[in-house]
């Protein structure tokens, strides 16, 4: 028996591959499925099975193109009702895979069809689950991003996953290992631990969801406290991962079409595509098409384009670094982005040698900031995270968070000077870009956000310990 996690950093999403004389299975693929093929091609073997745990909010599975190109049923548990064809499980039923067994644990809470498998190994011995979004590391998930189903509200939902995970994984032996859907830094929980893998043992100590003394509306109040509203993209990858969608290929063909300056202006201007620049903030800020948008491949680039853009049939048009083009089409797909028509041949070099319109964005060092606010009182906006910012911030500083920066734009100065940073320069740089489009000028971004203002001596409040908000 052969296990693996494949893990995608930008999305904190882990996919499985599982493998048994010559016979596997798949859990939670990710949009494109080429390293599946290619992993089952090197074992010589067979992709026999592909299971959902739920219809995921946060990315598109890769789950019906690789049904196509395998012939392997999709799986999903109690209550799903895709609109392509599927086994839809029995709670309790088992899957064989080579000498191994899969058994199908409906776990609804985080959704109503959330089911957790559970790998027995040859001998029959619990090996490990794999909990979906039920049970992370750390945390469990939240139960307010499944799909309206009749009057259920949040809180039933979490008195229905306070019962699955009492009566169908808690039961479970502590040597079990867990292998959980997300990671930290996904939007599907509230406190998840770095690290991908766990036993069960050592979730039953330190996850506070599983806290053996806990009555059913103690849980439910934990759990449903703090919820920050979802990025406004998950129901639409909800519908597709439901519904299905265009073959990854199609979405690579239209998306890589190189387009000169001159092209690339006239589909921006005929069509209303959003000019996304996914280079590195430093080359966004130094020169960059007007209006255009900036959301770095080298950050948490899928998951701001979704809570930013928001609308995943917006079209998009691409500056990239050469040679990262298909890269940025593949990983805008995997949150359900397919509407890109093309990208800037040769770049935003080649823009500047047409003599075209191209703007700025103003940044000062650290060192420059505390220096003008020493001489003026510039106003100072703070687009963090709350919870950062509550923890430790410069005194005096507006929070704005960049999830929420459309709901904070009239309160940023016409026409005076003002300062933006965030924490390490790239969540500023997409704030920058945003109020830029939206006609804000006024701006000057502090480089290294504020690891680099606090190692430069400015004021800052006295640090809280986030765990204790």
């Amino acid at each position: 028996m052969n296990v693996e996690q494949i893990y995608t950093g930008c999305l904190a999403q882990g996919a499985y591959y599982i493998e048994s004389k010559g016979e596997v299975a798949i859990i939670d693929p990710l949009r494109e499925v080429k390293p599946y093929l290619d992993r089952a091609k090197l074992d010589d073997a067979k992709i026999k099975y592909i299971f959902e745990t739920h219809f995921h909010a946060d990315f598109v599975s890769g789950h019906v193109t690789l049904a196509k190109e395998t012939g392997a049923p999709i799986i999903y548990g109690p209550n799903a009702n895709p609109s392509f064809d599927a086994i839809i499980a029995k709670d309790g039923q088992e899957f064989k895979v080579g000498d191994v067994t899969i058994i199908a644990l409906h776990t609804p809470g985080h959704t109503m069809e959330s089911t957790t498998y559970l790998l027995k190994d040859k001998d029959g011995k619990d090996h490990a689950i794999f909990s979906g979004d039920t049970l992370f590391l750390g945390d469990v998930g939240r139960p307010d991003l499944a799909q309206k189903m009749g009057e259920l509200t949040e809180r039933d939902l979490a008195g229905f996953l306070y019962d699955s995970l009492r009566t169908k994984i808690m039961p479970l032996a502590d040597d079990v290992t867990v292998y959980p859907a997300h990671g930290a830094g996904s939007a599907c929980g509230k406190n998840m631990m770095k690290e991908t893998v766990d036993t069960l043992g050592n979730q039953k100590q330190m996850n506070y969801a599983l806290r053996a003394d806990m009555t059913k509306e103690e849980f439910i109040n934990e759990v449903i406290d703090g919820l920050l509203p979802p990025p406004q993209y998950f129901p639409l990858n909800v519908k597709m991962n439901k519904e299905g969608y265009e073959d990854i290929q199609d979405v690579l063909k239209r998306g890589t079409q190189a387009l000169s300056p001159q092209a690339f202006e006239a589909a921006a201007n005929e069509t209303g595509a959003i000019v996304l620049d996914v280079r590195h903030q430093d080359e966004f800020a130094k020169g960059h098409i007007p209006r255009s948008i900036f959301i770095g491949l080298k950050g948490g680039f899928a998951p701001w384009v979704g809570a930013l853009i928001a609308d995943v049939k917006q079209p998009i048009l691409l500056v990239t670094e050469p040679g990262k083009e298909e890269e940025t089409v593949t990983r805008l797909s995997r949150v359900g982005f397919d509407n890109t028509l093309g990208y800037l041949k040769g770049g935003f070099d080649a823009w500047k040698k047409e003599a075209l319109e191209y703007d700025t964005v103003s940044s000062i060092t650290a060192a420059q900031f505390k220096s003008d606010l020493e001489k003026s009182k510039k106003p100072v906006y703070d687009v963090r995270k709350e919870s950062e910012y509550l923890s430790e911030r410069v005194k005096d500083a507006h929070l704005t968070p960049l999830d929420f920066l459309n709901n904070h734009l009239a309160e940023f100065p016409e026409n005076d000077t003002f300062y933006v940073h965030c924490a390490g320069g790239y969540r500023s740089m997409i704030a920058a870009s945003i109020l830029k489009s939206r006609g804000i000028h006024n701006l000057i971004d502090v480089k290294g956000g504020f690891k680099a203002i606090k190692e430069a001596g400015v004021p800052v409040t006295d640090f809280v310990c986030p765990t204790t908000l």
